[in-house]
């Protein structure tokens, strides 16, 4: 940083250097030194290069974790054990087998006090079979998604769940704050503030884990019964700044479902096709075509007749058969241009 100041350059530095005048570098393994190293200078080369804020210091007790390489056998997995580098075999819960060559360790602490091992590893994963089944999602708050089969998902609303429970657990740790304050303590040295931060911790861990576990399975099951998934390109970020919507926006986890969809469909030889977010997929009619102005169908119509056709169009199931009938030719319009310039 003061090299910084004074040159408005990036200093060339390795974490090798600094050994001798900091001895507690030796307790950790090079590669997560160089990991670091690596961070911090894509950081850098963000800040001059893309106009991104000056790197910060990593605050403790938010997200503590390192990333160490696997060399020669330094990471290993037993059934019981992680192996990793200067600490050696660590008991653990192995919740998966790992086939593949181990690329890399990421160990992390969670808020609530619990570690983590995630392996990176190169493996080889085979296509799933072809079912002949395409379908098309929208997106939803009292539905999570609307399928075009006529499906429906229901929102599980997981923070809505344990909003009262979070809720008394933070005044009692809003308390304990005032409290430590007021008696002209550190909040690190206050065990009552250090153990209901804990309590607080557990639930917020319980709802992002629910969360976790409904949008795995659920793309999961999407991915394998359908080879083509047309889905829309939401603006999220320009969603949320709706306050009366922001809580349950998030609570949805939109952008989180369509990743896990994205890197599932590579993983597996399936096509997830993103609609642009202009496109009208809820005023226009799915069986004639003919699209409503803003004003003919308000947010509050949950559904209508075309004045066309005649036909009975629910909100979100006809929204998502447009989605996918627009995914589709997307799917052919991009087919077809690759047979062209093959």
């Amino acid at each position: 940083m003061e090299y910084y100041k004074e040159t408005k350059t990036e200093l060339k530095n390795t974490p090798a250097q600094y050994k001798t005048e900091f001895e507690w570098l030796k307790e950790v393994d090079s590669l997560a030194l160089a990991n670091v190293q690596q961070n911090l200078r894509s950081t850098y080369k963000k800040f001059f290069k893309q106009g991104s804020g000056f790197p910060k210091f990593k605050k403790k007790g938010l997200k503590d974790s390192y990333t160490t390489n696997n060399q020669k056998g330094t990471v290993a997995v037993t059934n019981t054990t992680v192996k990793l580098p200067k600490i050696g075999h660590i008991k653990a819960k192995i919740h998966r087998s790992i086939n593949g060559l181990i690329k890399s360790a990421t160990i992390s602490k969670s808020p609530s006090g619990k570690y983590y091992v995630s392996l990176l590893f190169e493996t080889v994963v085979d296509d799933m079979p072809k079912n002949q089944s395409n379908i098309g999602i929208d997106l939803g708050l009292t539905d999570f998604i609307v399928l075009s089969d006529g499906s429906k998902v229901a929102n599980p609303k997981f923070l809505s769940r344990l909003q009262d429970k979070l809720g008394r657990e933070q005044k009692i740790l809003a308390k304990r704050r005032l409290v430590a304050k007021t008696q002209q303590r550190k909040l690190s040295e206050s065990r009552n503030y250090q153990k209901q931060r804990l309590k607080v911790a557990k639930v917020y861990e319980k709802i992002t884990n629910t969360r976790k576990d409904f949008l795995h399975k659920l793309s999961f099951n999407i991915i394998k019964n359908h080879d083509v998934i047309a889905i829309e390109d939401l603006n999220v970020k320009g969603m949320v700044k709706n306050r009366k919507l922001a809580k349950a926006i998030l609570d949805s986890s939109w952008s989180t479902f369509t990743t896990m969809l994205a890197y599932k469909a590579g993983w597996y030889g399936k096509e997830l096709v993103k609609i642009d977010r202009w496109y009208p997929s809820s005023k226009t009619c799915s069986g004639c075509g003919h699209l409503l102005s803003k004003d003919e169908l308000p947010l509050s119509l949950r559904s209508w007749v075309c004045p066309c056709c005649l036909r009975n169009n629910d909100r979100d199931i006809n929204a998502s058969i447009n989605i996918l009938n627009q995914g589709l030719t997307l799917v052919t319009l991009k087919t077809v241009g690759a047979t062209g310039l093959a």
